[in-house]
């Protein structure tokens, strides 16, 4: 795949969604300290909270910073208006904390908060959209780039009904929407981004080629099944489809796992730097969220169901993120300080721009977290559970730190 960073946008634009996405992720570490899991359910108003400080303040930040830069860059176009972008977060930032505060304190500030949360992402998604009506080559990754950003706006319009419903605007089934609005905002949006991503990203930092695509192509066709058949399930309340798009989804995940396997074997870079080591872990708990869900579907064990999507979130997607923001911001952060130094006077490696010793402590600290954490939802243990978040906190200051390093860089 030709890359170009011609239409990249100025690093100055992409700096505060990587700094705010991971100080939420400080902010989520800190308050998951909150969370019981003897008395965990689907509504708590504290895991509704953390859930949303989480992938709308981390997750979602970073992918939208990260998307500015790689959108241009993979597409070959230049954006519609990356003014966009400087409007974007802060709708962003505030939305997060009012839903937040929202979920656990006052629910009237919930529809304040989704409407901001909703217009950053409404603007999120026309820029995308009308940079895309430029393209005149619509490969695998950008046809499935655009179905992602289409479920991420079917996701983001019923979340703003569910925060009316909660703040006593509306009355609508929320047990029914909420399925929606899960599938079609973490599986529809951020695990078809995840894929289609990983078909730029991975061969690139990892030097492969010569490796089948058939496999990513298949699993993204299975995934977009099961978020639609989740989506008319929940609109037309058809109870029995739900089971059918699970397994279809868990199929998904297990073929995508296989081609990036394939990318991994193919590789010609062969050093297992933080990057490779926050990968292993990422696709180490992502094997064992999908066996975890397997056999939830089949005995409805609630608690096998808390510790597949806690090893889903946060160790399989929040690892892919750590571990390309170690590879991303020293690239960028090069791109800009000191490209046009190249032989004129002597520039850094990228690999001296990375603190390996305190990401090492953030790796550490993380993976053990996540693996306690995950047990403590298991045996539904709260002191086990809290155990395991007190280490992501270590290991989320670490990161706060780290990031700051790559950026300050001189």
């Amino acid at each position: 795949m030709k890359i170009t960073q011609d239409f990249a946008p100025p690093f100055k634009l992409i700096a505060p969604y990587f700094i705010i996405g991971v100080i939420f992720y400080l902010i989520s570490s800190i308050f998951s300290l909150s969370i019981n899991p003897s008395e965990l359910s689907i509504h708590s108003p504290d895991l509704l909270s953390w859930t949303h400080l989480f992938l709308l303040g981390f997750v979602m930040m970073i992918i939208f910073g990260a998307m500015a830069q790689l959108i241009p860059v993979t597409l070959e176009v230049g954006h519609f208006s990356v003014e966009f972008y400087y409007i974007i977060y802060p709708l962003l930032f505030i939305g997060t904390i009012l839903m937040a505060f929202g979920f656990t304190l006052s629910s009237p500030l919930l529809p304040y908060g989704g409407i901001l949360v909703f217009l950053s992402m409404f603007i999120f998604l026309s820029e995308i959209f009308l940079t895309m009506k430029k393209v005149s080559n619509f490969s695998n990754v950008v046809k499935s780039i655009l179905v992602s950003n289409l479920f991420l706006l079917i996701g983001v319009i019923i979340g703003i009904i569910m925060a009316l419903t909660y703040a006593g605007q509306l009355n609508v089934n929320i047990e029914e929407l909420l399925k929606a609005h899960v599938f079609s905002v973490v599986l529809g949006y951020i695990v078809i981004t995840i894929m289609a991503l990983s078909l730029v990203l991975l061969p690139m930092f990892g030097l492969s080629h010569n490796f089948s695509q058939k496999p990513l192509n298949n699993a993204i066709i299975l995934m977009t099944a099961s978020v639609s058949l989740v989506i008319l399930s929940s609109l037309f309340s058809i109870p029995f489809i739900d089971k059918i798009a699970y397994i279809i989804s868990i199929l998904s995940l297990i073929i995508y796992f296989y081609q990036i396997y394939l990318i991994y074997k193919t590789r010609a870079r062969k050093e297992n730097d933080i990057y490779i080591i926050s990968l292993f872990f990422s696709f180490s708990t992502f094997l064992i969220s999908i066996i975890l869900g397997f056999f939830y579907i089949f005995t409805s064990h609630e608690p096998l169901l808390f510790a597949s999507v806690w090893l889903f979130i946060s160790g399989f997607i929040t690892f892919v993120i750590i571990g390309h923001l170690y590879k991303i911001v020293p690239f960028l952060v090069w791109f800009e300080k000191f490209a046009p130094l190249v032989g004129k006077q002597k520039v850094p490696m990228l690999a001296d721009m990375v603190p390996v010793k305190a990401a090492n402590y953030q790796f550490i600290f993380g993976a053990i977290g996540v693996v306690i954490s995950a047990v403590g939802l298991l045996f539904m243990s709260d002191e086990i559970f809290k155990a395991g978040a007190s280490f992501i906190c270590i290991a989320s200051i670490f990161l706060l730190k780290n990031l700051l390093f790559m950026i300050r860089f001189k």
